[in-house]
């Protein structure tokens, strides 16, 4: 597999439209086209390779599952992740001829995508700072009364830091990238140690992903049981992820029902008894 130059800008379109607030600010741009899972299925349709695009996005996802950006913290940057670490993954997994749906491709594609997330943290901070100078001109616009040009601060200047910091980079890395890929196909042979640890770390990376999540819906220990009923039934029934979201979906439904009875109960017992008296309730 190969990228060429207009797949690579077209990786690198996306890269930008993830991170411009033109796209409904964070809701489209960064937390919808910009999560691996969606991202997976737009490299898969530009590289024309659905499968191994949603396979890959999938893998990637799980490490990055719980990764939120509070404020401009960032410890990895889920949109270079989308769209240079998954079209690399891809091109990897294609030289070294795997299958799509196998737990090797899929070790090596959130090997991949995590050592492209450092990158594009950088990235990231390089739009921010060069977001700054924009600022200043909206301010010297507010203190001159110019407000009508406080638009061009938001949907306008910015357009630059991203083309510089997030389209250039991103087709530059994709396309020169994918040739070192598949240049190290025979530099790592599949039983290396290179390989071998690649896929080692790899399968561990989803560890970090969960653990994460659980940092943010577990209060409790019995809050364990509905969170590992999908990987029971998937472990030992061997069912899909559809069947598993139903059966999940069960259990939400009965959980929420014995929470409302038992609320509804406590409601009813701390009101208070006392006469049926109409005239005592006037004021």
């Amino acid at each position: 597999m190969t990228i060429s130059w207009i797949q690579a800008a077209m990786l690198g379109l996306f890269a930008c439209l993830c991170s411009n607030s033109c796209m409904a600010g964070q809701a489209v741009g960064n937390y919808t086209i910009g999560r691996p899972l969606v991202g997976g299925l737009i490299c898969g349709l530009i590289l024309g390779d659905l499968q191994l695009g949603i396979a890959c996005g999938v893998a990637m996802q799980l490490v990055y599952i719980a990764l939120v950006t509070p404020g401009g913290t960032v410890s990895a940057d889920v949109r270079a992740i989308s769209y240079i670490g998954i079209p690399l993954a891809m091109v990897a997994i294609a030289s070294q001829g795997l299958n799509p749906l196998g737990g090797s491709a899929a070790n090596l594609a959130k090997s991949v995508g995590t050592l492209v997330g450092t990158v594009g943290t950088v990235l990231y901070y390089a739009v921010a700072t060069m977001n700054l100078v924009w600022q200043s001109f909206g301010w010297k616009d507010v203190h001159n009364g110019k407000l009508n040009k406080l638009t061009a601060v938001n949907f306008g200047w910015p357009w630059i830091s991203h083309a510089i910091f997030s389209f250039l980079p991103t087709m530059f890395l994709t396309y020169y990238g994918a040739t070192a890929v598949t240049a190290l196909r025979n530099a790592l042979p599949m039983d290396g140690v290179a390989m071998k640890t690649l896929f080692t770390v790899g399968g561990m990376l989803p560890c970090v992903g969960i653990a994460i999540l659980l940092r943010q819906i577990i209060g409790r220990t019995t809050d364990f049981i509905p969170f590992l009923v999908g990987f029971t039934l998937a472990a030992s029934l061997g069912l899909n992820l559809v069947s598993v979201t139903v059966v999940s979906l069960l259990f939400a439904v009965i959980m929420y029902e014995v929470e409302m009875s038992k609320g509804g109960k406590q409601g009813n017992s701390t009101v208070p008894e006392g006469p049926n008296d109409d005239d005592e309730e006037d004021i």
